[in-house]
């Protein structure tokens, strides 16, 4: 009796099934593409081969995210504010505040000693500050995304990125490197702004410690450190950010499982 978790975003979809004792079995994430359908087909068929099992071997699926209207083998389709914040507390139940940081959104999610939803606030509205934004300053500055931490930690100092709005940011940052200001600086100033950024969504729910940071941007280390400073807490980052929401989507799926099974 296998449960499954799907949570195809703008970038990225992960599926994640639990075991019969509620545990993870596996997990994958794969890049969505240009088609969120089949994104979370490939996503799911992956998963399953990975786990020697067929789609009949799972008792109920819950999808979340930007493409969860599109997956047809769902069973119920749940929001990423409720998934997010689930799966973030199974990971640290010490969680009160969950940080996700995304492909093109952002959001902040406040939990009881429950880990159940009290308030959040998200910013869906442009990717300012998110996943593809850091892409986008990544090529502008010629290196990976792995390299942009990289080369933030090796600056001297921080140089301000006036503008969050990619398309200007990036003509800010291609000028920067013009005038012959260091890389190192300048990756920096983009991080301290999606800090600054993002801190702004904390104080609407307010802080309350501890903090964990789930999404792909929580791999950057220099966001989660320039977030560490700005807010003057330690950040928790779970051992694999980006399955959070397809974990809380399987959290949700075992629940529904077992309603049926006492039913």
């Amino acid at each position: 009796m296998y449960v499954a978790g799907i949570d195809v975003g703008s970038l990225s979809a992960e599926v994640v099934i639990l075991d019969h004792g509620g545990r993870i079995l596996n997990y994958i994430i794969l890049p969505t593409g240009s088609n969120s359908k089949a994104a979370a087909e490939r996503a799911m068929e992956a998963s399953l081969q990975a786990a020697g099992l067929k789609l009949d071997d799972l008792k109920f699926i819950v999808a979340t995210g930007y493409g969860r209207i599109s997956i047809p083998f769902a069973h119920k389709r749940v929001t990423e504010i409720t998934c997010h914040g689930l799966g973030a507390f199974f990971l640290h139940p010490a969680s009160r505040t969950v940080i996700d940081i995304g492909g093109q959104d952002s959001k902040v999610i406040r939990l009881n000693d429950q880990g159940k939803v009290v308030d959040f606030a998200m910013n869906d509205k442009c990717a300012a500050g998110t996943g593809r934004f850091l892409e986008v300053m990544a090529q502008a500055l010629e290196v990976d995304l792995a390299g942009l931490a990289a080369l933030s930690e090796r600056a001297s100092c921080s140089i301000p990125i006036s503008s969050m709005c990619t398309v200007f940011a990036e003509s800010e940052v291609v000028s920067l490197i013009a005038t012959g200001q260091p890389r190192e600086d300048i990756a920096r100033g983009l991080h301290e702004a999606i800090a600054e950024r993002t801190a702004g969504l904390v104080y609407r729910v307010g802080l309350t410690e501890a903090v964990t940071m789930t999404g792909g941007v929580a791999k950057n280390s220099a966001v989660v450190h320039a977030l560490e400073a700005k807010l003057n807490v330690k950040i928790t980052v779970p051992f694999e950010p980006q399955i959070a929401g397809a974990l809380g989507a399987a959290l949700l799926a075992r629940e529904e499982r077992d309603k049926e099974a006492g039913a």
